[in-house]
């Protein structure tokens, strides 16, 4: 399983929950299980056409999945996966 880190912003869409161990071989199950078992997550982390939404970033041991594969960004165990929702103001 791999450990996935939710902001502040979306804890309560997440149970409360700070950190979450979630089973999946890519990001994509792992954001797929995510949702599934909090579906409040899903307007806010999927767009319609079940991709990442752009204004969200997810991180990958520090790795933006955008340079990697994306939703089929393989991860592991060891695997840390940081959810980070653009903010606006300036």
């Amino acid at each position: 399983m791999s450990q996935v880190r939710i902001p502040p912003v979306l804890r309560p869409s997440a149970g409360g929950q700070k950190l979450l161990d979630v089973p999946g071989a890519t990001v994509g199950e792992v954001l797929g299980q995510l949702v599934a078992t909090y579906p409040a997550l899903g307007p806010r982390l999927l767009d319609d056409a079940g991709e990442i939404n752009r204004f969200v970033n997810v991180f990958v041991n520090e790795t933006d999945v955008r340079h990697l594969q994306v939703l089929a960004t393989p991860v592991g165990e060891r695997d840390t996966l940081l959810l980070l929702p653009a903010m606006a103001g300036g």
